[in-house]
């Protein structure tokens, strides 16, 4: 099995295609934390930051259905690219957010930049096993599932330092800029990103594909038990509504708010590697991503109570180490099991349910931010989590292992 250094090494169109999504990741993050201090400013309410977080998330949830089948049924290369290119323009119009009135706007520009993530998104999931040889393909899912961890560090990390010391409208030229790089990295891949259709053979149209991916779904009770996988930390993840009120009760501020995000992505960043022997067991895997979510819920319960702020920021740790692996071990079985030809609209209702759990608790939380303590919606996130990862485990737990192709041998 190949390595992860050896595969970024080796291999020039996967470097480039990760470099890409390193490059969208972190223009997220510029965008984000910046944004979610900006508008608590301008506004004096923390409902504006949890409407953010949520409409990036929802729209995302209700559009993927059909990016989906866009994935299957266009060229995925010049997907990602017009994707950035209109994440780029969304972006520009985060420049007249300039006072409680221009608020609603930052919404539209977050709207906007969602609805490119949404067809980026499956695209580039649904790509990622025609850039690498088979056998290094599970090297390959732990080097992407770093990409969004690491760009947490970095986007967020520097969103927080450049937002403080020169405004949020710096970072939000650096996000347009880094989206342009993407665009020109993808250009540069030169192994096609899906496989040849059959000559004579049309693309599916849109609801035919839905009815076919649906269908493969209701057959395969293996595939379902991974889609439902992320939920169980999505409906956790109201808990970055209060992100940026926890700093503050610690007296850290824009820099605490940059470093939570920051050491959220480092866990993310080193799940994978900390739990990537998971991959190479198939007995392993559904008791792992069982394990993984629990380990979510209870590091949040841990936040809840904690006083000290290293320790929350531990505990942040290694609640988003479990979910980054369970992020990636669950890609990489789907990548393993789903064929080509559905693989972007499998994906798809994987991220529509990731993203649909995760607005519904952004949501809640949103609804009650200026009404309850933090700790309540902390420990509220955390408990719907580990109840989610007991029922899936129980849920699951006569479903055989799987074949050797997708979760590696024993």
């Amino acid at each position: 099995m190949a390595t992860a250094f050896s595969v970024v090494t080796g291999n020039r169109d996967f470097r480039r295609l990760f470099a890409a999504e390193l490059v969208v990741f972190g223009a997220d993050w510029f965008v984000m934390i910046p944004l979610l201090v900006l508008l608590p400013e301008l506004t004096g309410s923390g409902v504006w930051g949890g409407l953010v977080l949520a409409a990036d998330t929802g729209i995302n949830a209700l559009l993927l259905p059909y990016t989906g089948t866009v994935a299957d049924r266009f060229d995925r290369r010049k997907i990602l690219i017009i994707a950035n290119i209109a994440a780029f323009a969304a972006v520009l119009l985060l420049f007249t957010v300039r006072s409680a009135a221009t608020a609603p706007l930052a919404l539209v520009a977050i709207g906007a930049m969602a609805v490119a993530k949404a067809f980026y998104s499956p695209a580039a999931s649904a790509a990622l096993p025609n850039v690498v040889d088979p056998p290094d393909l599970a090297a390959a899912n732990t080097v992407s599932g770093s990409a969004w961890g690491t760009m947490t560090i970095v986007g967020a990390s520097l969103g927080g330092v450049v937002g403080a010391a020169f405004g949020p409208y710096v970072c939000f030229g650096v996000t347009a800029t880094l989206l342009l790089l993407g665009a020109a990295l993808t250009t540069t891949i030169r192994r096609p990103l899906q496989a040849g259709r059959e000559a004579g053979t049309p693309a599916p149209r849109t609801w035919h594909a839905l009815r076919e991916s649906f269908g493969y779904l209701r057959a395969n009770p293996r595939i379902r038990a991974l889609v439902t996988v992320k939920m169980a930390a999505g409906l956790g993840n109201g808990v970055l509504t209060v992100f940026p009120l926890i700093a503050g009760l610690h007296g850290a501020g824009v820099l605490g708010a940059g470093l939570l995000f920051a050491v959220r992505g480092a866990g993310a960043l080193a799940g994978p590697f900390v739990l990537g022997p998971v991959i190479r067991r198939r007995s392993w895997l559904f008791p792992g991503l069982a394990l993984s979510m629990a380990l979510y819920g209870l590091g949040y319960l841990g936040v809840a109570v904690a006083s000290w702020f290293p320790l929350v920021l531990v505990l942040v740790f290694v609640a988003h180490l479990a979910g980054g692996a369970n992020w990636v071990l669950s890609n990489y079985a789907l990548q393993g099991e789903v064929p080509d030809r559905l693989r972007g609209r499998v994906f798809s209702t994987d991220l529509m349910l990731a993203t649909l759990a995760i607005a519904i608790s952004q949501l809640g939380a949103t609804a009650v931010v200026d009404i309850v303590d933090e700790w309540v919606i902390l420990a509220g996130c955390g408990l719907v989590t580990l109840t989610y990862a007991v029922v899936w485990r129980i849920a699951t737990r006569r479903l055989a292992p799987g074949a050797p192709s997708a979760v590696g041998a024993e």
